[in-house]
Protein backbone atom coordinates (compact mmCIF):
# COMPACT_ATOMS: atom_id res chain seq x y z
CA UNK A 1 0.00 0.00 0.00
CA UNK A 2 1.56 3.29 -0.90
CA UNK A 3 1.38 5.36 1.78
CA UNK A 4 -0.66 9.35 1.45
CA UNK A 5 0.40 12.15 2.54
CA UNK A 6 -1.94 12.26 5.80
CA UNK A 7 -0.37 8.60 7.16
CA UNK A 8 3.18 9.97 6.43
CA UNK A 9 2.16 12.80 9.11
CA UNK A 10 0.80 10.51 11.15
CA UNK A 11 4.19 8.17 11.39
CA UNK A 12 6.50 11.43 11.58
CA UNK A 13 4.19 12.64 14.21
CA UNK A 14 4.30 9.24 15.90
CA UNK A 15 8.51 9.28 15.87
CA UNK A 16 8.27 5.86 13.74
CA UNK A 17 9.26 8.23 10.53
CA UNK A 18 12.28 10.34 10.83
CA UNK A 19 13.46 13.16 8.20
CA UNK A 20 15.79 15.84 8.99
CA UNK A 21 15.81 18.49 7.99
CA UNK A 22 11.81 18.33 7.84
CA UNK A 23 10.30 21.22 5.61
CA UNK A 24 6.52 20.31 5.25
CA UNK A 25 6.70 21.67 1.53
CA UNK A 26 8.48 17.96 0.67
CA UNK A 27 5.52 15.50 1.81
CA UNK A 28 3.12 15.33 -1.58
CA UNK A 29 0.25 13.94 -1.98
CA UNK A 30 2.24 10.37 -2.60
CA UNK A 31 4.90 10.38 -1.17
CA UNK A 32 8.22 13.28 -0.37
CA UNK A 33 9.91 15.25 -2.34
CA UNK A 34 13.51 14.98 -1.36
CA UNK A 35 16.30 18.22 -2.20
CA UNK A 36 19.81 17.62 -3.64
CA UNK A 37 22.69 17.89 -1.16
CA UNK A 38 26.16 19.70 -2.00
CA UNK A 39 28.11 16.77 -2.86
CA UNK A 40 29.01 15.02 -6.28
CA UNK A 41 31.20 12.11 -7.92
CA UNK A 42 31.50 12.57 -11.82
CA UNK A 43 32.18 8.96 -12.80
CA UNK A 44 35.58 9.02 -15.00
CA UNK A 45 35.75 7.33 -18.39
CA UNK A 46 38.75 5.14 -18.05
CA UNK A 47 40.66 2.01 -19.01
CA UNK A 48 41.32 0.96 -15.44
CA UNK A 49 39.61 -2.58 -14.46
CA UNK A 50 37.41 -1.57 -11.54
CA UNK A 51 38.14 -4.88 -8.83
CA UNK A 52 36.44 -5.08 -6.22
CA UNK A 53 38.63 -7.69 -4.88
CA UNK A 54 41.89 -5.23 -4.66
CA UNK A 55 40.40 -1.89 -2.90
CA UNK A 56 40.69 0.62 -5.79
CA UNK A 57 41.84 4.24 -5.69
CA UNK A 58 38.62 6.38 -5.56
CA UNK A 59 40.36 9.27 -7.73
CA UNK A 60 41.09 6.79 -10.46
CA UNK A 61 37.16 6.18 -11.24
CA UNK A 62 35.69 9.54 -9.54
CA UNK A 63 35.97 12.98 -10.01
CA UNK A 64 33.73 14.24 -6.83
CA UNK A 65 33.49 17.64 -5.07
CA UNK A 66 31.28 19.89 -3.08
CA UNK A 67 29.03 22.56 -5.33
CA UNK A 68 28.97 25.97 -4.38
CA UNK A 69 27.13 27.10 -7.45
CA UNK A 70 24.80 23.44 -8.22
CA UNK A 71 26.26 20.90 -9.93
CA UNK A 72 26.37 19.95 -13.87
CA UNK A 73 25.20 16.57 -15.23
CA UNK A 74 27.57 16.49 -18.46
CA UNK A 75 25.75 14.34 -21.19
CA UNK A 76 25.43 10.93 -21.66
CA UNK A 77 27.06 10.35 -18.30
CA UNK A 78 27.29 9.04 -14.95
CA UNK A 79 27.37 11.24 -11.83
CA UNK A 80 26.73 10.34 -7.60
CA UNK A 81 24.41 13.08 -5.90
CA UNK A 82 22.94 12.49 -2.85
CA UNK A 83 19.63 14.04 -0.76
CA UNK A 84 19.63 16.74 1.54
CA UNK A 85 17.37 15.10 4.11
CA UNK A 86 18.61 12.20 6.24
CA UNK A 87 16.19 9.72 6.65
CA UNK A 88 14.99 6.49 9.01
CA UNK A 89 12.47 4.07 7.56
CA UNK A 90 10.74 1.70 9.92
CA UNK A 91 10.87 -1.57 9.59
CA UNK A 92 7.34 -1.52 8.07
CA UNK A 93 8.19 0.77 5.77
CA UNK A 94 10.17 0.53 2.11
CA UNK A 95 10.27 3.46 -0.16
CA UNK A 96 11.03 3.71 -4.34
CA UNK A 97 12.99 6.40 -5.95
CA UNK A 98 11.70 8.37 -8.94
CA UNK A 99 12.77 11.44 -10.65
CA UNK A 100 10.65 14.31 -10.43
CA UNK A 101 9.04 14.66 -13.88
CA UNK A 102 10.38 18.13 -14.48
CA UNK A 103 13.84 16.77 -14.28
CA UNK A 104 12.57 13.66 -16.42
CA UNK A 105 11.93 16.00 -18.98
CA UNK A 106 15.33 17.16 -19.49
CA UNK A 107 16.18 13.73 -19.91
CA UNK A 108 18.41 13.05 -17.01
CA UNK A 109 17.54 9.56 -15.98
CA UNK A 110 18.10 7.53 -12.64
CA UNK A 111 17.99 3.34 -12.74
CA UNK A 112 15.33 1.98 -10.37
CA UNK A 113 16.05 2.45 -6.88
CA UNK A 114 14.41 0.77 -3.78
CA UNK A 115 15.53 2.11 0.00
CA UNK A 116 14.96 -1.13 2.16
CA UNK A 117 12.65 -1.01 5.51
CA UNK A 118 14.86 0.22 7.98
CA UNK A 119 17.32 1.87 5.95
CA UNK A 120 18.71 5.37 8.03
CA UNK A 121 20.64 8.01 6.17
CA UNK A 122 20.80 10.36 3.22
CA UNK A 123 20.24 8.73 -0.10
CA UNK A 124 23.04 8.40 -2.84
CA UNK A 125 21.68 8.68 -5.79
CA UNK A 126 22.72 7.52 -9.59
CA UNK A 127 21.59 10.40 -12.16
CA UNK A 128 22.76 9.60 -15.94
CA UNK A 129 22.77 12.77 -18.08
CA UNK A 130 20.82 13.34 -21.07
CA UNK A 131 21.93 14.59 -24.77
CA UNK A 132 22.90 17.72 -23.54
CA UNK A 133 24.68 19.53 -19.85
CA UNK A 134 21.85 19.80 -17.16
CA UNK A 135 22.49 22.30 -13.89
CA UNK A 136 20.80 21.12 -10.46
CA UNK A 137 21.29 23.25 -7.80
CA UNK A 138 21.76 22.46 -4.05
CA UNK A 139 17.84 22.54 -2.18
CA UNK A 140 16.09 21.87 -5.36
CA UNK A 141 13.54 19.34 -5.21
CA UNK A 142 14.44 16.41 -7.34
CA UNK A 143 13.78 12.80 -6.26
CA UNK A 144 10.25 11.82 -5.17
CA UNK A 145 10.30 8.88 -2.72
CA UNK A 146 6.94 7.00 -2.74
CA UNK A 147 6.66 5.03 0.55
CA UNK A 148 5.13 1.44 0.40
CA UNK A 149 3.76 -0.38 3.64
CA UNK A 150 4.59 -3.69 3.88
CA UNK A 151 1.97 -6.30 4.78
CA UNK A 152 4.14 -7.64 7.61
CA UNK A 153 7.63 -5.51 9.12
CA UNK A 154 10.47 -7.28 7.99
CA UNK A 155 11.94 -9.48 9.92
CA UNK A 156 15.92 -8.31 9.15
CA UNK A 157 15.59 -4.44 8.35
CA UNK A 158 18.40 -2.80 6.88
CA UNK A 159 21.30 -2.49 8.75
CA UNK A 160 24.33 -2.78 5.91
CA UNK A 161 27.05 -1.03 5.32
CA UNK A 162 25.13 1.88 4.16
CA UNK A 163 23.52 2.33 7.31
CA UNK A 164 24.00 5.87 8.39
CA UNK A 165 25.86 7.45 5.33
CA UNK A 166 25.90 10.91 5.39
CA UNK A 167 27.02 12.82 1.56
CA UNK A 168 27.85 10.94 -1.71
CA UNK A 169 28.75 7.49 -0.71
CA UNK A 170 30.90 5.38 -2.95
CA UNK A 171 30.80 1.63 -3.21
CA UNK A 172 31.55 -0.09 -0.39
CA UNK A 173 34.78 -2.14 -1.51
CA UNK A 174 36.30 1.31 -1.81
CA UNK A 175 36.71 1.39 1.95
CA UNK A 176 36.65 4.06 3.99
CA UNK A 177 36.66 6.38 0.64
CA UNK A 178 33.57 8.45 0.51
CA UNK A 179 32.02 11.05 -2.17
CA UNK A 180 33.42 14.94 -1.71
CA UNK A 181 34.37 15.80 1.89
CA UNK A 182 34.90 11.97 3.15
CA UNK A 183 32.37 10.80 4.76
CA UNK A 184 29.73 13.64 4.44
CA UNK A 185 28.44 16.99 5.91
CA UNK A 186 25.94 16.65 8.43
CA UNK A 187 22.43 17.82 7.38
CA UNK A 188 21.85 21.36 6.76
CA UNK A 189 19.14 24.08 5.74
CA UNK A 190 19.97 25.25 2.26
Amino acid sequence: MILSDYEIKLLLKAGVLHIEPLDEDIIRENGLDLRLGREYCVMKETYTVLDPRVTPVKEEFYECGVAEDGIIIPPKRHVLLHTLEYIRLPPFVAALVNLRSTWARTGIYIPATVVDAGFEGQLTIEIIGSSFPVKLYPGERFLHLVLVKMGHPSEKPYSGTYKGQRGVRLPKFFGVNTGGNSGGAPSEKL
